[in-house]
């Protein structure tokens, strides 16, 4: 029987209350690991949840407590709704984008949700978001206990310019649940987004996530990356965002990850 399955009867216990609002059983604080965002000049937070234990840590609290927009990364949820209302019937339909100019011409094309979610095509994902409407969007995400479970009027732009926030230790909660299929939405739905997540293999190390950006013109932009890694029969889930100032940044998110979870023998 894969480990995923035996834990699965685990994390109905232990990861599901948590999505309401349970704390951790055990919670260590490691502020010594802010060098590896103080070496990249940047401030943020990164938050590990070992699914076996139930163990967090964490880096700088009160920033992984706070609640941001999710960006991109609720590009997860976005395609686990599509899935478990029949609004997109697979993650290969290939999806309109809408024929606009958009900010990178690789979203200029349309795609499945595989591809999308790869390529991070906002206009794709906003065409999925419509075809879920917003009176099944918020059902949802209240029956997932995502962050604050608000989408408010907008239906395309809501995990973009709010009102919609998560904190990182929400984060970590909801993807720990979705890697040990214990969210409560159909075996299959969440089968099919963990394998569009899945990035790479590191050393026998399965490396599943997804990035995001939040752009602002009055402050530092956030940057998102969530997931979680599998190696034999364990499972640990992470977030990790910081402040953006500039594009070149953008390869920190996954690189300070790394550095984060190689320190914590999860990668």
């Amino acid at each position: 029987m894969p480990v995923r399955w035996m834990l699965a009867i685990l994390a109905a216990f232990l990861v599901l209350p948590a999505l309401a609002g349970a704390q951790a059983r055990s919670v260590e604080e490691r502020p010594d690991l802010g060098r590896f965002f103080e070496a990249a000049g940047v401030n943020g937070t990164f938050v590990l949840l070992n699914v076996q234990t139930d163990e967090t840590t964490i880096v700088h609290r009160g920033r992984a407590e706070r609640r941001y927009v999710p960006a991109s990364t609720f590009k997860i949820a976005n395609s686990l709704i599509a899935l478990e209302t029949g609004a997109v019937t697979d993650v290969d339909e290939v999806l309109p984008y809408g024929g606009e100019p958009q900010p990178f011409k690789a979203w200029e094309k349309d795609m499945s949700m595989r591809e999308a979610i790869r390529a991070s095509n906002v206009p794709v994902y906003q065409e999925v978001a419509r075809r879920i409407g917003l009176t099944r969007m918020r059902g949802m995400l209240e029956r997932l206990g995502y962050g604050n479970a608000d989408p408010g009027d907008v239906v395309d732009r809501f995990w973009l310019d709010g009102p919609l926030e998560i904190n990182a230790v929400e984060q970590t909660r909801f993807v720990a649940a979705l890697a040990t299929n214990a969210l409560p939405l159909s075996t299959r739905s969440q089968a099919l987004v963990r394998e569009i997540l899945l990035l790479e293999e590191i050393d026998g190390a399965k490396l599943y996530g997804k990035t995001g950006w939040a752009f602002y013109e009055d402050k530092p932009g956030l940057g998102w990356f969530v997931g979680w890694t599998e190696r034999d029969d364990r499972i640990f889930a992470f977030a990790l965002n910081m402040d953006m100032t500039e594009i070149e940044q953008a390869g920190l998110r996954i690189e300070l990850a790394k550095r984060f979870l190689g320190e914590l023998g999860a990668l």
